[in-house]
């Protein structure tokens, strides 16, 4: 089993990502994650949380306006649509496309009309969140709401996504950036 080691600078410090075995461990160091405890952060110092259980990028998240011209966009480049669904919501439905590329898989979603002008008012991008894998929701969600961080639901949401569905829950970074967890249920 061979081990890889990347260092990444962020906007928040510098991460170390060790890849082993198709895991990634990560240590962040910097002034935002090297902040001692109970200063707001929802961090401990040098605390990795979801050992064991995080499994690496699931997908990255991008609002769209129109689907089909954002799916034709995103083929273009290379990308392949791999799993496409609707969501019921009153009487119109949210439209989803998974479209994947080598193993990155970008979720292009179209909202219903009452929540367009949103979308199309944005200036400097439209990617929404970023989606981490867990083996196991429930654990990753009492993990992560005994740690302080700040939850968006109140549970792990269902969706009938991919052939049995997925389950999800978000939390929201320190600019109340979204970071996705889900479950791809088998």
């Amino acid at each position: 089993m061979s081990t890889s080691v990347k260092f990444c600078l962020t906007s928040v410090g510098l991460a170390l990502i060790a890849f082993s075995g198709g895991h990634a461990a990560t240590r962040l160091s910097g002034p935002a994650w090297d902040s001692p405890a109970g200063s707001g952060s929802g961090q401990e110092s040098g605390m990795i949380l979801l050992v064991d259980n995080l499994t690496g990028p699931q997908h990255l998240g991008i609002p769209v306006t129109d689907l089909t011209k954002s799916r034709t966009f995103y083929g273009r480049l290379g990308f392949k649509e791999i799993m496409r669904a609707e969501l019921p919501e009153g009487t119109e439905s949210v439209k989803v496309a998974m479209m994947d590329f080598n193993g990155f898989v970008i979720e292009l979603y179209q909202l219903t009309e009452k929540d367009q002008p949103g979308i199309r008012s944005r200036k400097d991008g439209h990617i929404d969140h970023i989606a981490l894998n867990v083996r196991d929701i429930g654990k990753a969600f009492r993990e992560l709401k005994g740690a302080g961080l700040t939850i968006v639901e109140k549970e792990p949401v269902f969706l009938p996504f991919w052939e049995k569905g997925i389950r999800y829950f978000n939390v929201l970074g320190p600019d109340s950036e979204r970071v996705e967890f889900s479950e791809r249920l088998r």
